[in-house]
């Protein structure tokens, strides 16, 4: 089923509120009081919103399939606290929930005990309760609905920039973002006073486990970066990466498939060049989660790669299935897959992939980038950049005519005609060997 954005919005709203109700409850139940366990100071809790909104999405194949449905929506619901909690800890410095004394945890952002709950709740909501509220939905007059939507989307915003701009005036240590706490002392010294005090008190109230990095250590990194071209877990370098990765990932597919099925096929992503997108996606999305991490043990890596890779392959099978309409690969016919996108086996491979790239490879290719001058790699990095924007657009141009052409519709304008000109079927098939049109 498709959801419409209005639905998906909606949808958010709903389970965001649901999901802040729940937190509301636990944390009552253990400390005996009302504690406002969001990340904001209203009554929403947006990984519940967002995590519930991919769930229905991504999982809607999978409906009639409860294992793989639980199994589904326990993935997408921790890749999505894990990512919330690396995030909110990268750029305020904040722990705000911490399992690091339970069992089969990682890095006390995740453990199994969550991840079940998640594949629970996506479970019920996906098959039980969100036909329920999306009739609801589709029952609100459209004027009055897309009215309480837009001023909730509004109140929204100003919590959300309100809640941001306190906390990085409380920590003081985010110089990308001075400006904005600037702006709100400027505009109402009162006002943000009021908000600062309310939020630093609630948060340090709430989470217990509040952490911060020292200023110190800051201001040193600060001032070293700014001397070194692509230093630490940077754009440039995060870039460098992608390219990298999609590169050397296009290539190893090629290889693969070779002894694999005695040819030699294309794996590119684009319709110029050799690079696929997933895997530099992948291992570039690896490198910014795991950066922190890199010195961990090898099972965590491990872990952490299998788990995130799955997710994202995932994802990205339903991704271009939805945009395209069209479908990259299918594991339907190996053991242990799910809904043909993912399987075990390949989940193991992104889990080994991610070990031997953040123990082995990254440090080196680190050193390496870091190497290259400043100001020439800053330029060059901003003309590859623009190059692949180029091509990945027109990549997907091209598949969408791809498939119109497929489905029998004929070029109606002069883009149209000018791509079935530069990528008809024949050389589409030729970048594209193994795509399967969904007509």
């Amino acid at each position: 089923m498709q959801y419409t954005g209005y639905e998906q919005i909606w949808m958010f709203f709903i389970y965001s509120f649901l999901g802040w109700c729940l937190e509301v409850i636990y944390a009552a139940a253990g400390r005996r009081k009302f504690v406002n366990r969001g990340f904001l100071n209203g009554i929403l809790c947006p990984v519940y919103g967002f995590s519930m909104v991919f769930m229905l999405v991504f999982m809607d194949s999978l409906k009639g399939k409860w294992f793989y449905l639980f199994l589904g929506c326990m993935i997408v619901g921790t890749v999505t606290e894990l990512m919330t909690g690396l995030a909110l800890e990268k750029i305020f410095h904040l722990r705000l929930w911490n399992y690091s004394e339970r069992k089969f945890q990682a890095g006390g952002y995740i453990c199994l005990t969550a991840s079940l709950v998640w594949g629970m709740l996506g479970w019920l909501v996906v098959k039980f309760i969100n036909p329920f509220f999306l009739v609801v939905i589709r029952k609100v007059p459209g004027i009055p609905g897309m009215i309480l939507m837009f001023i909730s989307l509004m109140i929204l915003a100003a919590d959300t920039v309100t809640t941001t701009a306190a906390l990085l005036k409380i920590k003081n240590q985010n110089p990308a973002f001075a400006e904005i706490a600037e702006g709100f002392t400027q505009a109402s010294k009162s006002l943000e006073g009021f908000i600062i005090k309310l939020v630093h008190k609630r948060v340090h109230r709430a989470f217990p486990s509040l952490e911060k990095k020292e200023a110190e250590e800051e201001r040193q990194e600060q001032i070293y970066r700014e001397t070194v071209f692509a230093y630490g877990c940077s754009f440039y370098k995060v870039f460098w990466i992608f390219m990298l990765g999609a590169f050397l990932g296009d290539l190893t597919e090629t290889v693969f498939c070779r002894f694999s099925m005695g040819w030699w096929m294309s794996r590119s992503s684009v319709v110029y060049g050799t690079f696929s997108l997933v895997w530099g996606l992948g291992v570039a999305g690896i490198t910014i989660l795991l950066y922190r991490y890199r010195n961990r043990e090898d099972r965590y890596i491990f872990f952490a790669g299998t788990l995130l890779g799955g997710a994202y392959e995932y994802i990205c099978s339903v991704f271009t299935e939805l945009a395209f309409g069209t479908v990259f690969w299918d594991y339907s016919k190996i053991p242990f897959n799910l809904g043909g996108r993912i399987n075990l086996l390949f989940c193991f491979f992104w889990g080994i992939a991610a070990w031997v790239w953040m123990k082995l490879l990254y440090p080196k290719v680190s050193d390496l980038i870091e190497k290259v001058p400043k100001r020439p790699g800053t330029w060059v990095t901003y003309v590859v950049l623009v190059f692949m924007v180029g091509n990945v657009l027109l990549s997907g141009i091209a598949l969408s005519r791809y498939s119109e052409r497929a489905s029998g519709i004929k070029a109606n304008n002069a883009l149209s005609e000018w791509i079935d000109e530069r990528f008809p079927d024949e050389r589409m098939e030729r970048i594209y060997p193994s795509a399967k049109i969904r007509k």
